[in-house]
């Protein structure tokens, strides 16, 4: 047996500890974007959920979004209460989920992030998402991130509107 990333193993544990029931997938290569990873998987890129982790004046906001939209940080920021979302710089993400950018899984934290998802991906029946590795990935749904989350549903794209 080869041995396995310490993150991926940490993400098996938790994704079994929360009744997680897709496919846990090693690819060959990085797919630390939705693009790479929806082109491995031979799915729409809409049905990768991004884990996006921001700074709310050190506070950590984890944002689940449909890899076929890009973050309104304002209006997100403005939906959600939140002071202001910034980038999280690299260290900030390590610290608060354990994993690295472009591997950030929605669970397995070391501790609960406030989460929120995107709508959108409702329109998938499969939704993948990080598995704690850039190379790992996982399948699921949205009912199952939610449940596995406690994420809570914000539009996260301005064109989408306030509805």
């Amino acid at each position: 047996m080869t041995s396995e990333h310490p993150t991926i193993t940490r993400f098996r544990d938790a994704h079994a500890r929360l009744g997680g029931a897709g496919e846990i997938r090693v690819l060959p290569e990085s797919a630390h974007t939705a693009a790479l990873a929806a082109e491995a998987l031979g799915c729409e890129v809409g049905a990768i959920a991004n884990s996006l982790l921001f700074d709310d004046g050190g506070t950590p906001v984890l944002i689940l979004t449909s890899g076929a939209h890009r973050v309104d940080t304002r209006a997100t920021a403005a939906r959600i209460g939140a002071g202001r979302l910034d980038r999280a710089a690299p260290d900030f993400v390590r610290a608060h989920t354990g994993q690295v950018i472009g591997g950030v899984s929605p669970i397995g934290h070391p501790t609960p992030v406030p989460t929120y998802i995107d709508p959108w991906l409702r329109k998938y029946d499969v939704v993948w998402a990080a598995a704690g590795h850039p190379a790992a990935v996982f399948s699921t749904s949205y009912e199952e991130l939610v449940a596995m989350t406690g994420a809570t549903p914000v539009d996260v794209d301005d064109a989408q509107g306030d509805d």
